[in-house]
């Protein structure tokens, strides 16, 4: 069986910008990383639930998959307007922040490029320790592909990259599959499957639940919509640039140098850089909309303010949601033809993949350069993407740090010996065919 120097899970914009860092060393000269990637997805798609029409990118384009890296690469979003013929009439928009329509165009261009190292459609369910003489030399890596056909690959290291899962209010879960209740990464498909509601609840204060209160203001058909929040006004992204400096890369040298009670404190800081932080400009928006609902008496939407979700109910005439005014405490029910749970996301996804190799890994803590500590006789390096905010920062689930990541992670391959193939390994592999 082969032995790939390396594979990953997932192909979203960071295995991609692993994968044209990669091409890039070897282009370079360096020693090639045989690297091979896993995609559940039957072709690339990213975020395909959320891109709205008018909704924009709220980093700047220069924090693309390869700038900050190499700015010279050809995968550059400026590179790609290029090649679409597009960079002039770009540059004439005089803006930082292309639409998300745009931006996502660009990373499927870019992953397109990649399809003869991607196998697509493919679920990793498992990943398991190759054991010989006591060591652990290699992995391998089980997925499911969507007519149930198991197929099993080797590699010498691994790169976790698999995002972010829906969460969850607790009294939401017990309304798992009905279709009326659904979360705002599938907006665009839930909504189109209750073409008829017109009275709308979306959970949640942040940019997410902004953007799906505007979109559904905007629609042809009138649509009543409740906007309920726990908080007591809708608070803007903080994007000035000295804030903005935690999303630079010395600053996660700094974040990952601290203890965990000082870690904690700086999250707690600068969480609404992206934490329930719309757009001021969205805010802005949805304070005009309101506004002239009052000049012209009408009573379509409520910011329903310092509200939380007691229960929720599937009824046959709606979706029933008790309420608990928080500054009266006191409660109410409410019906709505459909709830959308713009409620954030878990980044608990690696954990099941991970869970055979335990005994190795403990509890799943990361050095610097993002991968896991093991023990002495577990070889393979194993690196998480998109999962170690709690211990490099807030940028670490963004496209911030992408570009200049994958660099990092490429040099601490470089430097091990664990992917260098020896004797035993290759015996190790012959025994597995």
């Amino acid at each position: 069986m082969h032995i790939h120097d390396l594979i990953g899970i997932g192909f979203g914009p960071s295995n991609i910008a692993l994968a044209i860092a990669l091409q890039e060393e070897r282009q370079a000269g360096h020693r090639p990383i045989d690297a091979f990637f896993i995609e559940k997805q039957a072709g690339f798609s990213w975020h395909p639930g959320m891109l709205l029409d008018h909704a924009h990118m709220q980093i700047s384009y220069l924090k693309d998959l390869a700038t900050l890296r190499n700015p010279r690469s050809r995968f550059t979003f400026v590179n790609y307007l290029h090649e679409q013929g597009r960079l002039p009439d770009f540059i004439n928009l005089k803006s930082f922040f292309p639409s998300r329509h745009e931006f996502s165009d660009y990373l499927g261009w870019a992953a397109r490029q990649f399809d003869d190292i991607c196998a697509y459609a493919e679920e990793v369910i498992e990943v398991l320790p190759e054991q010989k003489d006591g060591h652990v030399p290699l992995l391998r890596v089980r997925s499911r592909d969507q007519r149930g056909a198991v197929r099993d690959r080797l590699a010498r290291n691994l790169v976790v990259s698999v995002g972010g899962s829906p969460k969850v209010p607790d009294c939401f879960k017990k309304l798992a599959g009905e279709a009326r209740v659904f979360h705002s990464n599938g907006y665009l498909t839930g909504i189109a499957a209750n073409r008829n509601a017109r009275k709308v609840a979306i959970i949640g204060g942040g940019q997410s639940a902004a953007e799906i209160f505007v979109d559904l203001h905007n629609r042809a058909e009138p649509t009543d919509v409740d906007l309920i929040m726990r908080g007591r006004a809708l608070h803007p992204s903080d994007d000035s640039p000295f804030v903005n400096g935690i999303f630079n890369a010395d600053f996660t040298d700094h974040m990952f140098q601290q203890d965990e009670a000082t870690r904690a404190k700086l999250l707690q800081e600068f969480h609404r850089t992206n934490y329930a932080a719309p757009d001021l400009e969205l805010i802005q928006q949805i304070y005009k909309i309101l506004y002239e609902q009052r000049v012209v008496r009408g009573d379509r939407h409520h910011l329903l303010r310092r509200h939380e979700v007691l229960s929720a109910n599937a009824r046959a005439d709606g979706v029933e949601l008790v309420l608990r005014d928080l500054d009266q405490n006191m409660e109410l029910t409410r019906r709505y033809d459909a709830v959308v749970l713009a409620t954030g996301y878990e980044r608990e996804n690696h954990k099941p993949l991970l869970t055979p190799l335990a005994k190795h890994l403990g509890d799943l803590q990361v050095d610097r350069n993002y991968r896991l500590r093991s023990a002495t006789e577990f070889q393979p390096a194993i690196f998480l993407q998109g999962a170690c905010e709690g211990s490099h920062g807030l940028s670490d689930t963004l496209l911030s740090v992408t570009a200049l990541r994958v660099k990092e992670i490429i040099d601490a391959l470089e430097s091990s010996t664990v992917r260098k193939p020896g004797a035993s390994t290759e015996k190790l592999a012959a025994a597995t065919t």
